[in-house]
């Protein structure tokens, strides 16, 4: 399963690049052929927004399904893209599109234009087909809401922005998507927004990222005056000629953005409120759209990690803690979309670490993003389902025993879920074990410390998700007499029946046959493959040794015993997991209080010294000035006459002395 002795390989195609003296890192032939109308995958879904949003209330009976139609053909223009560079050799799979010439002050000039090579039409096609797919199952789901139009409308806005953060060819123009994502999750989050707390957790979403967009200004900026760019070819080509610690700056400013966009430690702490929007928006964000945003930003700028071993190691380190930190509360959390949602921030965290390692994690990573794509998308499309059988009901200790009741359901979250536990030979297993198995390469701490947490971080995944599985499906049955559990429409069930089968052997169709490896080459290049610490076989073994303990200790927790319907209080532990380990405390306690009370301080300053001292005194002088002047205003001929008298003589005594 880990693929050895690569020697004579590139390391990374950009580090090898960058050897050589500076070439530029993305080779990008004008694109001909169908890739020339590339540019269509992003206006396809964006007509389908300004449509659907200027078209107002008589595009109500039609919008959704022309929404969910766009979709589909950016996904088909992708798969004829895709189509085109299979059939190219490898070294011509970098196309570049021009648009037009975007902006220009002085010296500097950018082009806004696309890059179509191997990194950008991966996600491409997650974005399209996955998206789509919740695309259709939302006409289920959101039939009923009076305004679906609306929210069909965000789909397509989403859908698009994240193409172009991924199909962009400069970090300016990555950074237009980059917002456009913020903006339609912020819509899309406190879509019910008359809810004041799914509009509060929309403003949370929104503001958290924009610390996080914080750094990626920082980092353009930086860019600009390091290399006068900020193209993707200039930058990357001329990363080698910069100094280390100017890389290393721009390295931490990405991973700053990064984490904000992929809920990453320490900016995880909007994405278990961003369940506050409807369920399909939860799929679409935690699984094919924007988590994945700040996974591609790091391994789009491989060329600039791959000279920062700091600034990579932060990567891994950052990645390492989230990783942890997703799994121990996952294990608490009793509403179904917010156990899910720690169980993205959790994957994302391994993917982070992947991307982290160096040039052997960076194709790693980005295969258990597309696997993880799938099982997790089903997974919340299949909680969505539950939902819809359990009266909108988030709470799992009000379920039980579903499995009979919505068997379609049942089938379809179990393929994700035993993905995502690591059973062999489904997709997770493929995609996670990889990433586990390279932690493990290295000198010193750091296998030690990196392989060792992703192996426990993949027992306590077994045990969540099993607790999730089980609390949900198994078990005595806990719903109250007035909900009957049904099964979904077809226009929910089949959606989650295709990403089930994509749960189940994606996996074993990209890996095994080498199509994906070789398929990222032109972009990460040959990588030489090291051997861990520990024997991959020893690896391998500890892992599904862990996946069984976790799926057992969930049976006997939350089946063969019963399964209490009010939380008990639990050890320490478990009530600081319920709570997040405390994240929003203690972003009150260092961020919050310390920017309020220095708020409160200015206004009080501004109120006693400006209001107060400077401009209660200024008043006082032109109320005395006025004061003297409206005396003098007494309305008799004579005292105007003397005025202006007074007036001629001193102008006349003025020029005298002048003379």
């Amino acid at each position: 399963m880990f693929v050895h002795d690569l020697s004579h390989g590139l390391v990374s195609s950009s580090y090898a690049l960058a050897e050589a003296g500076g070439a530029s890192a993305v080779h990008a032939s004008e694109a001909s052929g169908i890739a020339a109308v590339g540019w269509l995958m992003i206006a396809l879904p964006l007509v389908g927004a300004a449509l659907l949003l200027l078209g107002g209330r008589a595009t109500d009976s039609w919008g959704p399904l022309l929404a969910t139609a766009l979709s589909w053909g950016s996904f088909v223009v992708g798969v004829a893209v895709v189509a085109q560079l299979l059939g190219a050799p490898a070294e011509e799979r970098s196309l570049s599109v021009p648009l037009w010439d975007w902006i220009g002050v002085g010296d500097l000039s950018i082009a806004a234009g696309l890059l179509i090579d191997p990194l950008s039409m991966a996600f491409v096609m997650l974005i399209t087909f996955v998206g789509s797919l919740i695309h259709v199952y939302s006409l289920g789901y959101m039939e009923h809401d009076p305004d679906k139009r609306r929210f069909f409308a965000y789909l397509n806005l989403f859908v698009a922005s994240m193409l172009i953060l991924v199909l962009a060819d400069s970090y300016v123009l990555l950074f237009v998507g980059w917002e456009g994502v913020g903006l339609a999750s912020y819509l899309l989050i406190g879509f019910w927004n008359w809810n004041p707390p799914y509009a509060a957790a929309a403003n949370k979403a929104f503001i958290v990222n924009r610390i996080g967009d914080f750094g990626l200004i920082i980092g353009m900026g930086l860019m600009l005056t390091t290399f006068g760019a900020l193209d993707f070819a200039t930058v990357h080509g001329n990363a080698g000629q910069a100094a280390e610690l100017t890389l290393t700056l721009i390295g931490l400013a990405l991973l700053l953005g990064a984490c904000g966009k992929s809920a990453q430690f320490p900016l995880q702490s909007w994405l278990g409120d961003a369940m506050a929007g409807p369920t399909p928006v939860s799929a679409l964000i935690h699984a094919a759209t924007m988590v994945t945003a700040g996974v591609y930003l790091v391994a789009r700028s491989q060329a600039i990690y791959d000279l920062t071993p700091d600034a990579r190691l932060a990567v891994a380190v950052v990645g390492t803690i989230t990783l942890v930190y997703g799994a121990i509360v996952g294990c608490a959390k009793d509403d179904i979309k917010k156990a899910l949602a720690a169980s993205t921030m959790s994957q994302i965290g391994y993917m982070m670490l992947g991307v982290g390692l160096g040039p052997v994690g960076y194709t790693f990573a980005i295969f258990h993003l597309l696997t993880h794509g799938f099982f997790k998308a089903g997974m919340f499309l299949g909680a969505g389902s539950v939902m819809h059988a359990m009266k909108d009901t988030v709470d799992m200790r009000r379920f039980g025993a579903l499995g009979r009741k919505i068997p379609i359901t049942w089938l379809t979250f179990g393929a994700g879920w035993l993905a995502i536990i690591g059973f062999p030979l489904l997709s997770g297993w493929w995609s996670k074990d990889l990433i586990i198995e390279a932690a493990f390469v290295g000198e010193g701490w750091r296998p030690w410390v990196f392989g060792g947490a992703a192996l426990i971080a993949a027992g306590i995944t077994a045990f969540y998700m099993s607790r999730l599985f089980f609390m949900t499906f198994h078990g005595k049955a806990r719903w109250e007499d007035d909900v009957h559990p049904h099964e979904a429409p077809l226009t929910m069930t089949v959606p989650m029946m295709i990403l089930a089968v994509g749960s189940v052997a994606l996996g074993a169709a990209l890996w095994p046959t080498g199509i994906f490896e070789s398929w990222m080459e032109p972009v990460f290049g040959h990588a030489v493959h090291h051997e861990p610490v520990i024997p991959v076989l020893a690896i391998q073994v500890a892992v599904f040794v862990l996946m069984l303990i976790g799926v057992g200790l969930a049976w006997k927790m939350y089946v063969a015993d019963e399964v209490p319907v009010e939380a008990p209080r639990g050890n320490a532990l478990t009530r600081a997991a319920r709570k997040d380990l405390y994240q929003d405390e203690a972003n009150d306690a260092f961020f919050v209080h310390p920017v309020t009370s220095l708020a409160r301080t200015a206004i009080e300053a501004d109120a006693d010294v400006v209001h107060g001292a400077l401009a209660g005194g200024t008043t006082a002088g032109v109320s005395g000035l006025a004061s003297a002047l409206r005396r003098a205003q007494n309305g008799f001929v004579r005292s105007y006459a003397l005025t202006m008298l007074l007036g001629v003589v001193a102008i006349l005594g003025a020029v005298w002395v002048m003379q």
